[in-house]
């Protein structure tokens, strides 16, 4: 599997990692979020850097930026490394990860956002992506990375849900932004043929699938997979056709944390999908909302996400868990594939 969006320091740190006989490790550990605001200083930086995770992999909002000026949004990416925490994270950590509206450029934004490539840079630059990763080659930032060797080897397959996707359908409902776009896609053939290559034969023993939106819940009436019902049915249809050992979604965008679960037709295993959002902010207070897969509550608290796994007879067990300030603990779930 190929190496890719690793910062500088995380790859180095890797690569010794690799070659010095020890990358068949007991457990490996990935933490996550999205909806960091780079301004703020109720960061949750110093939790997550105590954790010591293998990996810290961004889900999108990685800045707050809403612009079409590149120098701008190069000022909010700067600002946002700099911050003196997250310097030790990217020197102890492997730093992959995609992006959501904030920091792509526009509110909600998709395949029409006239700043796309010009973003897509600063947002490579930011993430210290090699100058000849296959990201590079090809519009948009999905991509893919590899860790671990052998039986004990996890695929993250970062996906890209804004620079081809198809334009929101508003809604008059109250509390309702967007209704169902019947027809519309998210991803665009270019990376549909992409993610198949990735998903088939796959010889990884645990994938990883971010997505920026959610992708299992339903029924809520923000920005999700459930807006275009073509395309998440699309997504159903190729996993159970590629049938990828072990694989769950993460996903960020809504300042809320939630787990999602379901069964899929042809998969020995249930699907999940482990929100995490609201690294710096989140909504005033909770509220109700629906959703049929959810297990466990909804988590109105600022937050991040943090999955370990650990090898039993080189067959993964993953616990999911919802974390907050001084390491408290929101949610929990683990699944045994």
């Amino acid at each position: 599997m190929r190496l890719a969006s690793f910062s500088v320091l995380g790859w180095l740190f890797h690569f010794i990692f690799s070659i010095s006989g020890s990358a068949q490790q007991d457990t490996f550990t990935i933490a996550f979020g999205s909806c960091s605001r780079q301004t703020s200083k109720a960061q949750l930086w110093q939790e997550i850097v105590d954790k010591k995770p293998d990996v810290w992999m961004w889900v999108g909002d990685n800045v707050y930026a809403d612009t079409h000026n590149m120098d701008s949004l190069r000022a909010d990416y700067n600002q946002q490394k700099r911050h003196p925490v997250y310097q030790q994270l990217i020197q102890s950590s492997t730093v992959v990860g995609t992006w959501d509206d904030h920091d792509y450029g526009v509110n909600d934004g998709g395949k029409f956002y006239s700043k796309k490539e010009e973003s897509k840079e600063e947002l490579l630059r930011f993430l210290d992506v090699p100058s000849d990763a296959p990201v590079r080659n090809h519009a948009g930032v999905y991509q893919s990375c590899g860790f671990g060797e052998g039986n004990q080897s996890i695929k993250i397959i970062l996906l890209d849900t804004r620079t081809f996707r198809d334009t929101l359908v508003r809604s008059k409902k109250k509390n309702r932004r967007y209704n169902l776009n019947q027809t519309g896609d998210i991803l665009g053939e270019e990376q549909w043929a992409w993610l198949e290559k990735e998903l088939t034969n796959s010889s990884a023993s645990l994938h990883i699938i971010a997505s920026s939106i959610q992708f299992l819940a339903r029924e809520h009436g923000f920005e999700k997979w459930g807006n275009f019902p073509k395309a998440r049915k699309r997504m159903l249809t190729l996993l159970t056709k590629t049938k990828p050992v072990a694989t769950l979604f993460v996903s960020g965008d809504r300042h809320i944390a939630e787990f999602s679960k379901t069964t899929v037709n042809g998969l020995p295993y249930p699907l999940y999908d482990f929100t995490s959002s609201g690294l710096t902010h989140t909504w005033d207070k909770p509220w109700a909302e629906e959703n049929k897969l959810r297990v466990g509550d909804l988590i109105v608290k600022k937050n991040y996400g943090l999955i370990t796994v650990r090898w039993e007879n080189n067959t993964p067990t993953v616990t999911m868990k919802i974390l907050g300030k001084d390491n408290a603990l929101f949610a929990e779930e683990t699944v045994k594939f």
